[in-house]
């Protein structure tokens, strides 16, 4: 049997839309939270995740298993920067618990851009970006697509500051494998589920956008514009810059070699 984690979040429908239909009888598919997910990776409890971009720098040994994946090219939506200050008067800032990989990517940019290291704190999940003691707050997923704009002084959308700051995509997360993990016949299964998951985003976007307070074309927009499922050339290169951007802030261990699988 292989066991397979994906995270439960909006962005992922797209690429596990019929994946448990494709799986053989001995695999099973569980749903989780990233973090979660990596941590079960990790202890052996599964053997392929979509894991956080920023939990796959911490093994040398896990493999990218397929070019399906989350990314974006351009403004993400759903990870913001609100601030009640100018940003580069940041001193202290809340991170949304529900995403390690935004809230390595903030301290990265707020350092390759200004040279910025603010206080962390972390947002939990049932507080308000409102009612944090904090200069700004990163925050994610429903919260981050309708913030409320009248209190903040600035509001940045990750994805755009990302790409237009170096001039590369941004991967939030991949397919990969723990070692020793047989994968041959999953790299084409997972690809052929996002495939088919693209051709029926319009279907997936009527199922899922009232629940989250979207209407049927927010959502398909959402999937369409701001989010991208190939991991290609580009997404490799900069999920490389991301690598080498924690390593400078010391939010991974420096590896001896690049970690990026061809």
């Amino acid at each position: 049997m292989t066991r397979i984690g994906a995270v439960s979040y909006l962005n992922t429908k797209p690429l596990i839309h019929g994946l448990k239909e494709s799986l053989g009888a001995q695999d099973e598919l569980s749903l989780n939270l990233p973090s979660r997910l990596a941590e079960q990776l990790k202890s052996g409890q599964l053997d392929i995740a979509l894991i956080p971009s920023v939990e796959y720098f911490h093994s040398a040994d896990y493999r990218i298993v397929s070019d399906a994946a989350i990314a974006c090219r351009g403004p993400v939506w759903s990870v913001r920067l609100v601030s009640r200050v100018p940003v580069r008067e940041i001193k202290r800032l809340a991170l949304d618990e529900g995403s390690r990989t935004s809230a390595a990517m903030i301290r990265v940019l707020l350092w390759q851009m200004d040279r910025m290291r603010p206080e962390t704190m972390l947002l939990s999940m049932e507080q308000t970006p409102e009612s944090v003691d904090a200069d700004a707050v990163l925050i994610i997923g429903d919260r981050a697509m309708h913030p409320e704009r009248g209190v903040y002084n600035e509001i940045w959308d990750l994805g755009d500051r990302w790409c237009r700051c170096t001039e590369l995509p941004f991967v939030f997360a991949m397919w990969v494998a723990r070692p020793g993990v047989d994968v041959a016949r999953f790299e084409e299964i997972l690809q052929h589920s996002r495939d088919r998951g693209l051709k029926a985003i319009e279907a997936i976007a009527t199922t899922h956008a009232a629940a989250h307070g979207l209407t049927n074309e927010d959502l398909y927009r959402y999937f369409t514009e701001n989010l991208h499922f190939r991991l290609g050339p580009r997404e490799r290169e900069g999920l490389e810059r991301f690598r080498l951007g924690c390593e400078d802030l010391g939010l991974i261990e420096r590896a001896s070699s690049e970690l990026i699988d061809e």
